[in-house]
């Protein structure tokens, strides 16, 4: 009898084998959490782009939050407009911490992607792979504000508006700065 059970054990054995060959690491890992990607461009304070593992690039709009903008334009680069001048200050200042943060991760984040925009950005929030909430950190930070339209697709809700709270209340980043108008207005009066 004992020689009929080894046989079927060698079979299971040699079933589960095959199929951990077939369906691949990948997804095996893909059950222990968001699988990191590879980050190719810091655009600004709230978008990256990364590549998957098909190296097929990906534009990525952060969840939850609305950073100071950037300049995009030379009229942009070479406005002598105080509010624009402001608003750039502060959208390299977001810029630049998302580039260490991203260093910090060895180039590789995490993406929980909750929507698509109007651009075909991936709306996700964003970790390291130690866990770090991109987000949060910004927030925290001052260099970011909630963006009440994305708080409806972003399950950290209630992280980003703590901390918020938290910068608003000893006065960090864009919360010390009596001049600086939010991205969202910025955006608005620029149109």
């Amino acid at each position: 009898m004992q020689f009929l059970v080894l046989p079927k054990s060698i079979k299971g054995i040699s079933a589960a084998v095959l199929m951990f060959g077939l369906v691949g690491c990948n997804a095996i890992s893909g059950l222990f959490g968001p699988t990191p990607y590879s980050v190719k461009k810091v655009s600004d304070g709230d978008t990256i782009t990364v590549t998957d593992a098909n190296n097929t690039n990906i534009s990525v709009r952060f969840a939850c939050v609305d950073a100071p903008e950037v300049p995009h334009t030379t009229k942009e680069r070479t406005s002598k407009k105080a509010v624009d001048k402001n608003q750039f200050k502060w959208g390299e200042k977001a810029q630049k911490r998302v580039q260490e943060l991203v260093k910090q991760g060895g180039d590789r984040v995490k993406l929980t992607v909750t929507d698509t925009d109007q651009y075909g950005r991936k709306v996700s929030e964003v970790r390291l792979p130690d866990g770090t909430f991109i987000q949060q950190v910004l927030t925290q930070e001052g260099l970011a504000q909630v963006y009440k339209p994305y708080l409806k697709n972003c399950p950290s809700a209630d992280i980003v508006q703590q901390a918020e709270a938290d910068a608003k209340k000893r006065r960090v980043g864009v919360w010390r700065d009596t001049k600086y108008l939010s991205a969202w207005e910025w955006r608005r009066s620029n149109k």
